[in-house]
Formats: C-alpha cells, sequence, structure tokens
C-alpha cells in the first residue's frame, strides 16, 4: 500500500470519526427503557431512565425546581428530536434540587433528564386532569438552541416582482426553472459585546 493511499484512508477516518455525534458525559450511562405511557400507570417507581422533550413549564419551588416536559425520543447523542414531525412520547415532570431561571429554561427550550422514577403528579392540562410521571433528577441538560434555517433565495433588499402565489424557488416566467434552489442561510447571534 503506497504512503499516499494509507494519507488518504486516515484522512477519510479521521473526517468520519469528526462526523461522529457523541453523547454528553453527563448523559451516559445504561438506563431503563420505560415508555412515559407505562410509568403513567406507576409500574416502574425506581426505574433508573434517561428521558428528554420540549419544556412546557418551569416551576421553581422553595427547595426545588420541577420541569414540566413534552417527552420526545431521544437521538443519538441523548438529544430531543425535533417536535415538527408531531412526534410526542406524552409528558413528563422531573424535579431538581436548587433555583433553575424560568427565564432560562423557557417553554419550547430542549432539555434531557436522567433520574429515578417516582410515581405520578396530577396536574391539570385545561381541565383534564393529567398524571406526570414524576423522575427525581440527578442530571438537568439544557441543550442550545439550534441555528434557525431560513430559506432566501435572494439577497437583501431583493424584491422579485415573480414571487407569490403560482410562483415559488425554481420556477421563472411561464414555469421554466432559473435557477436550481434556494439558498440556505444560516442566523445566528451576534457574538455579545466585550466587557469594558
Amino acid at each position: 500500500m503506497s504512503p499516499r493511499y494509507r494519507i488518504l484512508i486516515l484522512a477519510a477516518a479521521s473526517a468520519a470519526l469528526g462526523a461522529c455525534a457523541t453523547m454528553p458525559q453527563p448523559l451516559q450511562g445504561n438506563y431503563a427503557n420505560v415508555p412515559t405511557s407505562a410509568a403513567q400507570q406507576g409500574g416502574a417507581g425506581g426505574e433508573q431512565v434517561r428521558w428528554g422533550g420540549e419544556i412546557i413549564k418551569t416551576e421553581p419551588g422553595p427547595q426545588e425546581t420541577c420541569f414540566y416536559i413534552l417527552a420526545r425520543p431521544l437521538d443519538s447523542q441523548a438529544r430531543p428530536t425535533q417536535g415538527n414531525s408531531g412526534e410526542s412520547q406524552g409528558r413528563f415532570v422531573a424535579c431538581h434540587a436548587g433555583f433553575y431561571d424560568p427565564e432560562v429554561f423557557t417553554r419550547g427550550r430542549e432539555l434531557t433528564v436522567t433520574g429515578t422514577l417516582h410515581g405520578t403528579v396530577s396536574h391539570k392540562v385545561g381541565e383534564y386532569e393529567y398524571a406526570y410521571p414524576r423522575v427525581e433528577a440527578n442530571v438537568v441538560y439544557l441543550w442550545p438552541k439550534r441555528p434557525i434555517y431560513v430559506n432566501n433565495p435572494y439577497p437583501p433588499g431583493f424584491y422579485d416582482p415573480f414571487w407569490g402565489p403560482g410562483w415559488g424557488p425554481g420556477w421563472g416566467y411561464g414555469g421554466y426553472p432559473y435557477w436550481a434552489a434556494p439558498r440556505v442561510i444560516v442566523v445566528r447571534r451576534p457574538p455579545p459585546p466585550p466587557h469594558k
């Protein structure tokens, strides 16, 4: 095998390993595969679980903060999958000692917790009395916000009189394509100002 061929193989292997997402260390471990629906029946008390989803509400109390969560399946990183597919696994509540600011742990943020199942908590959803499986959390992992992707085929300030009903990306005058696909722009928060 030539040295150049070996370098190419090593480069490809390094790129593949770099592309693999790894699970954050606090979330690693072996946990019971208990769905929230089974925990609602009260038959899984004491099991160690790793659950996640989107925050519905954060309620700080005198000794602990409880997070009411719309459960989602977890990906290979233990991050909740995005909710636009409508894939929900019910609801649960996770409580952890200490104060967690509801302005940081806001509605819609993604959270993964690990901990012990400890019965259920009855809480109203509208007029319905819902039994939330309760997790006594030992890890509360708030995921960073995902980048926002905006489909914008034009530069800022550009106006296209042919954009509207009956028109769209990829189609021009008379239905003939005039570009291959819209550009995808990633919008990121600006960096914080330097400290003075």
